[in-house]
């Protein structure tokens, strides 16, 4: 053994162990630790009581809007603000609309129309230029229009809080008062060859579920008291998706008709304020403000309904009826204060107004959302006191009809005006009796 190796010997032998040990800490296989558990995807927002949407639904519309028409309807009737560009992409030849499911970062493509490549709208309703001919006395021949009476009534009034009296006078109920005229407005439409339903035919709910049943639903932290919650969620939601899916999937209507009377800020309902001022306006189907675009359901519903042009259909009616309603009523047209952010003026309609409402939202096919009087005027209150009268009454110097008769013979011709200019109509020629080819009918 060199004198080397028995000087440093037993360091060497020290720096082998110290080595291994070292190599044995470093190597030695960590224990197995527990996978973590799979992150939920997140579910898009929605609605309340709203399914998720089944945007596959949106294929049919595939190659059946151009771009330009697209993106003129969405930013000049649909929306409000600039929300829709954090979840809609235009680009040349498509739309990538952000879905938010499976994953959150998924996108519904929408092909544009070319000159090369359109398709026509699917729809089950029909616009008045695409029912058949007719003849004059018979413009709403072909045509199946819902009525919808809004609002519940009866014992539900005062829960929705569309009641109020004055003193010792007849309660002011509006559910109770649109299903009068809307079994007022039935037959006159009939007899101008429509056929027609109504959404609801006495003052109960079409919805089974109650604020008992939905406030064992509700999250345990809620800022708002749960049994008013619990109240609005069954007339203002649950009401109006049973009443959607009468709509849409039994009834299958060319048009609905919302019946309301509007009114103003009454306060106290056993000793509401009368105004001096009454007025009329219609609304239709748009104005989505940002806060309602980024609900998964309402961009859906958004889109299927500028997809299937319901809202054109909409101001061709709503513009004919509100003219003749005004003429016929003296009403003035309502302004809706110019920093709202929930709706949108109709350029050149003064009486119409694109606004996002669950019912015009959900029934698949065009609204025309019905809102005159004002129900706590002074003019209007007197007027509904009066009640179901025949003939005529005076009222602030005027003769006038009862106002429920009004509403339904107003609302009458405002129809029979637009399907008369608007859809095919048989000539007096078309229509000679073969027997007695000098009488036309």
């Amino acid at each position: 053994m060199s004198h080397f190796f028995k000087q440093y010997s037993p360091v060497l032998l020290v720096g082998v162990l110290l080595g291994a040990a070292v190599t044995l800490v470093v190597f030695r296989k960590a224990p197995l630790q527990p996978a973590p558990p799979p992150v939920a995807t997140p579910l898009p927002k929605l609605s309340a009581l709203a399914a998720p949407p089944n945007w596959p639904d949106l294929e049919i519309y595939q190659n059946t809007i151009t771009r330009e028409e697209f993106e003129h309807l969405l930013t000049n009737y649909f929306t409000t603000g600039e929300a829709w560009r954090n979840l809609i992409e235009i680009r040349q030849t498509e739309a990538r609309i952000l879905t938010g499911e499976p994953a959150p970062n998924d996108v519904f493509i929408l092909r544009f129309a070319t000159a090369t490549a359109t398709s026509p709208t699917p729809r089950h309703w029909k616009s008045a230029a695409e029912l058949p001919l007719t003849p004059r006395h018979l413009p709403l021949a072909g045509l199946h229009i819902a009525i919808d009476p809004g609002h519940i009534g009866g014992e539900w009034a005062k829960m929705e809080e569309r009641w109020f009296v004055v003193g010792t006078g007849t309660p002011v109920i509006e559910g109770n008062m649109v299903l009068e005229v809307a079994q007022l407005l039935k037959p006159r439409l009939e007899a101008l060859g429509a056929t027609v339903s109504l959404v609801r035919q006495k003052n109960e709910p079409i919805t089974h579920l109650r604020p008992e049943t939905l406030m064992a639903s509700l999250p345990e932290t809620i800022s708002d008291s749960p049994q008013k919650l619990a109240e609005r969620l069954f007339y203002r939601t649950a009401e109006i998706h049973a009443r959607a899916k009468l709509v849409n999937e039994t009834l299958k209507p060319d048009l609905v008709l919302c019946l309301h009377f509007n009114a103003e800020a009454w306060g106290d309902p056993n000793n509401p304020t009368l105004i001096p001022r009454t007025h009329l306006h219609l609304l239709v189907n748009g104005g989505y403000n940002d806060d309602e675009v980024i609900l998964a359901d309402q961009r859906f519903a958004l889109l299927d309904k500028l997809l299937q042009r319901t809202q054109q259909e909409e101001i061709l009616v709503g513009s004919t009826v509100a003219r003749t309603f005004s003429e016929i009523s003296g009403l003035p047209p309502y302004q809706y204060p110019p920093e709202s952010k929930n709706v949108r003026a109709i350029p050149g309609q003064p009486f119409l107004w694109a606004r996002n409402l669950l019912a015009n939202r959900l029934y698949r096919c065009p609204v025309i959302f019905m809102e005159p009087y004002v129900m706590n005027s002074t003019l209007d209150y007197a007027r509904i006191q009066a009640g179901a009268y025949s003939g005529l009454r005076e009222f602030e110097g005027k003769m006038r009809p009862n106002i429920f008769v009004e509403y339904a013979d107003a609302l009458t011709e405002g129809l029979k005006n637009h399907y008369l200019k608007s859809r095919p109509i048989s000539s007096p020629e078309t229509l000679r009796d073969p027997a007695n080819p000098n009488e036309a009918e």
